[in-house]
C-alpha cells in the first residue's frame, strides 16, 4: 500500500508540473540579497567567500556584468517593486513607500495575471506595528517579515507572519524561518503559477539603530561578514533544492540580484553602556573582499561601482542557455516590466514605467533595447553605459580605465565627448526633479 501511495504522489507531482508548465506561466523565484556587491561571488571573481551555490546558478544560467542599483536599500526596494525610480515618487522618505504606488506593485502586477505571491525576509517599507496589513496592500497574498527597527532579525527573530506577530522563535535562526515559510508556501501552490519574493535580511548587519543589543549568534558574536555571505549561498541552495524536490524546476525562473554594494563594514560585537539609558557601543570591522586577485574595499552608500554594481544571475533550465554572460545594461526599474513579460500580465494602467524588458535577452538572446543605466543618492545622480558615466554635475568618467572614479576626464577624446553628448542627452529626458 505505500509503495502504491508513493508512486501516485510521484505521479500526481509530474502531473500538476506538466499541467502547469503547459499554461506558459513560469513560476518566479526573485531573490535580493542584502549588502552584497559583485565581489562577493566566485562567479564574479570574488576569493573571499564561498559561494558554491549560487556560482552553480550562474554557471546553468546567466549572469550579468551590468546590472546597477541604488548605493543603499530603501530606493532600490522603491525601484524595484514599482519600476519607477525613487524621485518620479518624491524620494519617498527613509522607510516609508508612496501610497500612490501601493496598487501598481509587481506583486499586483503577478497577482492580476493568476499569480499566488508571498515575500519573507526584510520589509523595511514601513514600521510593521504600526501598518499590520502593508504587504497584503501592496499585492503579496502571504507575508513573513521581520520587525525593522523593532527587534533582531537574525537570532530570536521578531517577526510579523501574515500580518501577526510570530511567537516561538527563541533561539531560532531568522534566515531559516524565512526559507521554511516560502517553502511551505511553494508546496502548498505548486498548482498553480506562484511569485516567491525573497528579500533577503542576509548580509546586513544585525541591527541597526535599536537600543538594546539583539542577542549574539552561537559562536558568541554577532555573525561576521564572511558567515553571513555562506550562509546567504546556503539559504539560496535550500529553497533551489525544494523547487527541485517538488518537481518544480524546470518551470522556475529564478533570478538572483541584491540591493547595493558591499557594506563599508560590519557589527561584530557589542559593548554595554553603563548607563541603563544609553546605547551600547557596536564595535565595526571594515570589509576588504578579494576579487581577481585584488584587494576590494566596501562601497555601499557610494555612488561608485562598489556602491552600485550588483550581481544579476538568471536561471531557468531549459529555457535559459548555460554559461552566459551578459553585456546588458540592467537597473532596478527594468525588473518590473521584465517579470510582467514572463508572466503574460498588464502593465499598471496609466503610469509611466522607467524601466525596460530585459526577458527576451534571457530567453531568445536578444539585446536588450536599454542603452543606459540610472542611480541616485541624496539628489546626486548619475547616467552610465558600459564604459562612460556622467553624473547631474557633469562629471564625466571613464569607468571601464578608471573603475573608482580618481580621475575625471577632463580632455575630451571624440569617444569622450559622443559619451558625454549621449549621456547628457539623457539627463535632459529625465526630467530630474
Amino acid at each position: 500500500m505505500k509503495s502504491f501511495l508513493a508512486l501516485f504522489a510521484v505521479l500526481f507531482t509530474f502531473a500538476a508540473s506538466q499541467a502547469q508548465h503547459n499554461l506558459g506561466h513560469p513560476n518566479i523565484l526573485l531573490i535580493m540579497a542584502d549588502d552584497v556587491g559583485v565581489d562577493v561571488l566566485g562567479c564574479y571573481g570574488g576569493e573571499s567567500y564561498k559561494t558554491p551555490r549560487l556560482d552553480a546558478l550562474a554557471a546553468g544560467g546567466m549572469r550579468f556584468e551590468h546590472c546597477y542599483s541604488m548605493p543603499v536599500c530603501h530606493p532600490t526596494r522603491i525601484t524595484l517593486m514599482t519600476g519607477r525610480y525613487p524621485f518620479r515618487t518624491g524620494n519617498p522618505k527613509w522607510g516609508s513607500f508612496p501610497v500612490e504606488e501601493e496598487r501598481n506593485t509587481f506583486a499586483h502586477v503577478l497577482k492580476n495575471a493568476g499569480y499566488a505571491t508571498a515575500v519573507a525576509g526584510k520589509w523595511q517599507i514601513c514600521m510593521m506595528k504600526n501598518d499590520l496589513d502593508h504587504a497584503q496592500r501592496l499585492g503579496f497574498d502571504e507575508s513573513c517579515l521581520f520587525g525593522w527597527h523593532e527587534g533582531p532579525r537574525y537570532y530570536s527573530p521578531m517577526i510579523y507572519q501574515n500580518g501577526k506577530l510570530r511567537e516561538g522563535l527563541e533561539d531560532r535562526y531568522g534566515p531559516d524561518v524565512y526559507v521554511e515559510f516560502l517553502i511551505d508556501f511553494i508546496e502548498r501552490n505548486q498548482r498553480k503559477p506562484f511569485f516567491a519574493y525573497y528579500p533577503m535580511a542576509l548580509c546586513h548587519d544585525v541591527t541597526d539603530d535599536l537600543k538594546d543589543p539583539v542577542p549574539f549568534g552561537p559562536h558568541g558574536h554577532y555573525d561576521t561578514y564572511k558567515e553571513m555571505a555562506e550562509a546567504m549561498d546556503v539559504r539560496v541552495g535550500r529553497l533551489i533544492d525544494a523547487l527541485e524536490r517538488l518537481g518544480l524546476r524546470e518551470n522556475t525562473l529564478i533570478l538572483f540580484t541584491t540591493d547595493n554594494g558591499t557594506p563599508v563594514s560590519y557589527i561584530h560585537s557589542a559593548e554595554p553602556n553603563p548607563d541603563p539609558k544609553g546605547k551600547d557601543t557596536y564595535i565595526r570591522i571594515p570589509v576588504v573582499s578579494k576579487r581577481n586577485g585584488k584587494d576590494v574595499p566596501g562601497g555601499k552608500g557610494s555612488l561608485t561601482n562598489g556602491g552600485t554594481n550588483v550581481p544579476l544571475i538568471a536561471n531557468w533550465p531549459g529555457k535559459i542557455k548555460a554559461s552566459q554572460v551578459a553585456d546588458d545594461l540592467v537597473d532596478f526599474s527594468d525588473f518590473l516590466p521584465t517579470l510582467a513579460e514572463f508572466a503574460k500580465a498588464y502593465l499598471p494602467a496609466g503610469v509611466k514605467l522607467d524601466g525596460t524588458s530585459f526577458a527576451s535577452r534571457l530567453v531568445d538572446g536578444q539585446p536588450s533595447p536599454q542603452t543606459w543605466a540610472f542611480a541616485e543618492h541624496g539628489k546626486k545622480y548619475w547616467v552610465r553605459d558600459q564604459r562612460w558615466k556622467l553624473y547631474d554635475d557633469g562629471t564625466l568618467f571613464d569607468v571601464e580605465r578608471d573603475p573608482r572614479e580618481k580621475s575625471p576626464v577632463k580632455e575630451l577624446s571624440t569617444e569622450a565627448a559622443r559619451a558625454r553628448e549621449k549621456l547628457t542627452a539623457v539627463t535632459r529626458s529625465l526630467d530630474y526633479k
